[in-house]
């Protein structure tokens, strides 16, 4: 590996904020995704701030031309707009900008109306350094939201920030429930349990972080949570499995969708098509290796971190997917029809699992917890 490689690797765990960078002016108006943003001093006439910004965007030009910029600091829920600035998903009419609501400021750089924080800049300098432009700006206006958290990116996927609990463990309740769940089946199967748990008497007390496997573990490894509940795919040391449901993959499709006639699909039928790729850790080196097991490569159009957005994706007829959790819904967020068909093909099983530390010794909520989870999926 390359010096280059190393860094770009290393880097990678560096957490940032996610922002998009706009402006607008003689020169045009632009925007990109930014993760190099980062204060310079708040002691100079007006505060400045840096970005970074690959010199060979047309936005980079324009940025200096028009001397003016805007950082808008996403939330944690608008990674749609990410991905529409970072050119991975189109809107339908193909501006960028069609994907929130602006406003204008004082610099005439478009400001995301709901973003967490935005500053409005000036630019002061730059400075080409290999592939990016450094732009230094002195900032006029600032917009904060009253709540919410960031949107961090970090080991090439989105998080969000999570409060660490640093309360000595005997100071939790023995019938605080701390769970960790996986996105995407965690909706359909804890709500009904929490529900049982809070009809005891005493009821339970529900502390939960959800998100892709590798959140949910480091949570269930930090010490932020009991318990979890994800894939046994790649948990690695140190925790105790036991595997709970298997769960097969199968081919969601468009309602109109040609193959959407047949009883089953193959992975041959689905190479040529665009796959829409749920790319949450374990579940997209999940989804692909099935296709490689069958020494076949896949047409990736879009990978994508959310499972509704997925479907959404998919009931606009932009590809297919490969999932393993099916809700109730026939329906996407927006009301389309989606179908989904089984695989024609033999592929090994994921398997939803409960997972804690080896040496805890399970609390009451947790030892409940567990046991109705073990009643759900003995039943279904």
């Amino acid at each position: 590996m390359t010096l280059r490689q190393q860094f770009l690797a290393g880097m990678s765990f560096a957490a940032c904020t996610v922002n998009i960078v706009t402006t607008d002016g003689p020169a045009g108006r632009y925007g990109l995704t930014v993760s190099a943003m980062t204060s310079v001093s708040a002691d100079t006439a007006t505060p400045t701030l840096l970005i970074c910004v690959n010199s060979n965007s047309a936005a980079a030009q324009a940025i200096i031309d028009n001397g003016v910029f805007c950082v808008n600091v996403l939330r944690d829920d608008q990674f749609y707009i990410s991905e529409c600035f970072a050119s991975r998903v189109k809107t339908e009419d193909g501006d960028k900008f069609s994907c929130g609501d602006w406003g204008r400021g004082a610099t005439g750089a478009p400001r995301l109306i709901d973003s967490l924080v935005t500053f409005e800049c000036r630019v002061m300098s730059s400075q080409r350094v290999g592939s990016h432009l450094v732009v230094f700006g002195s900032v006029d206006t600032i917009f904060s939201a009253d709540e919410g958290s960031p949107l961090i990116y970090a080991k090439r996927a989105y998080g969000t920030a999570s409060p660490i609990d640093i309360r000595p463990r005997g100071e939790i309740a023995a019938t605080t429930l701390r769970l960790g769940a996986f996105h995407t089946f965690g909706p359909y199967v804890i709500p009904g349990i929490v529900e049982s748990l809070a009809a005891e008497e005493g009821g339970v007390t529900l502390e939960l972080v959800e998100g892709d496997q590798r959140r949910v573990l480091d949570s269930l490894r930090n010490g932020d949570v009991d318990v979890a509940l994800v894939y046994d795919i790649a948990v690695g040391k140190g925790f105790h499995i036991e595997r709970l449901a298997a769960l097969s993959p199968y081919v969601l499709l468009p309602e109109r969708h040609p193959l959407a006639n047949h009883a089953a699909v193959s992975l041959v039928d689905l190479v040529d098509e665009p796959l829409i790729l749920l790319d949450a850790p374990p579940s997209g080196d999940y989804f692909l290796s099935l296709f490689t097991e069958q020494n076949l490569s896949p047409n990736v159009r879009f990978r994508i971190s959310s499972f509704e957005m997925v479907r959404g994706m998919v009931g606009r007829g932009l590809g297919y997917a490969l999932l393993a959790t099916k809700p109730a819904s026939g329906l996407s967020y927006e009301g389309r029809a989606l179908t989904a068909r089984p695989l024609t093909d033999e592929t090994e099983p994921s398997h939803i699992a409960l997972v804690t530390r080896h040496g805890d010794a399970p609390k009451p909520a947790v030892k409940a917890f567990a046991e109705r989870c073990r009643l759900l999926f003995a039943a279904g």
